[in-house]
């Protein structure tokens, strides 16, 4: 029993080292062109080898270049660093979040003394740290108390005085006339009321862009500026306006025609109005009209 497998096995050795030979011939001559010796264990090492580097081959295209894109599953490369960059920026921004909101805890709880539970004391933003602001008495001193109300004074009162102080410009008065209406806010008339003749020309008093100019049914053809440091002026009633919406204008530049246009105008007369930070003021008190 065990001769006929030792046969068998050293049949089958002398099977694959059996060697052959591979020839490739004209078919029309019979000429050999080509021979090759091979036996079958040659084939199957050859075999084996090219299907391992093809295999090793595809795996590395796969791995190292941007072919695997292509293979439904695996995701784009920019991709992937996009969302790693956009992860980076998100965990920045939470940081900065957190550190800016226990900054104005801290800021609040010291300056009104109150006690906030909420506020984090292992954080700290600009130098400030929590736990030190509450552990702190914030006492407002006499002082003190008088600074907040001449600022609050200021603040209420002179709102023009102080950017024309800062500013240091001076307005242009828009034309010359007689002031037959004065600034009045008790009766909402925020505005003065300039007589001169018709046609006179009006022009800017600043610097500007022009934000509005069109026709309206109860004050005419109406002009709007922009200028600096959060001043709009107002031009009513106007016979013809001279510049559009979006131009830039200059202190002193001709931007309308004086005239008697709308519903509510009494005559040929330039309604003016002066706004500051969204507050109207009186524009007696820093332009001269006469």
């Amino acid at each position: 029993m065990n001769k006929k497998k030792k046969h068998k096995r050293k049949k089958f050795v002398q099977k694959l080292r059996l060697s052959y030979r591979l020839v490739v011939l004209n078919e029309d001559t019979f000429e050999e062109k080509l021979s090759f010796k091979i036996n079958r264990l040659n084939t199957f090492v050859a075999s084996f080898l090219a299907a391992f580097l093809l295999i090793l081959l595809t795996t590395l295209l796969i791995a190292f270049t941007p072919l695997r894109e292509y293979i439904p599953g695996y995701s784009s490369t920019a991709l992937k660093r996009k969302a790693v960059e956009l992860r980076y920026e998100l965990d920045s921004l939470k940081l900065v979040q957190q550190q800016n909101e226990n900054y104005v805890k801290s800021i609040k709880t010291a300056l009104t003394g109150e006690d906030e539970d909420e506020v984090e004391t292992t954080e700290s933003y600009a130098g400030v740290n929590a736990a030190e602001f509450k552990r702190r008495e914030v006492e407002i001193s006499e002082q003190d108390s008088v600074l907040r109300q001449i600022v609050l004074k200021e603040d209420r009162y002179n709102l023009m005085e102080e950017a024309i102080n800062k500013a240091n410009f001076s307005l242009y008065p828009p034309v010359k006339g007689t002031v037959t209406s004065h600034f009045n806010p008790a009766i909402n008339h925020f505005a003065i009321d300039i007589s001169t003749n018709l046609d006179e020309p009006v022009k800017a008093t600043d610097d500007g862009t022009v934000i509005f100019a069109e026709w309206t049914a109860e004050t005419g053809y109406v002009i709007i500026i922009e200028h600096r440091f959060a001043l709009i002026s107002v031009y009513k009633h106007n016979q013809s306006l001279l510049k559009k919406q979006g131009e830039t204008v200059e202190a002193g530049e001709v931007i309308a025609t004086i005239g008697n246009t709308g519903e509510l105008t009494t005559g040929a007369h330039l309604h003016f109005e002066l706004w500051s930070d969204g507050y109207p003021i009186d524009p007696t008190e820093f332009i001269n009209f006469d």
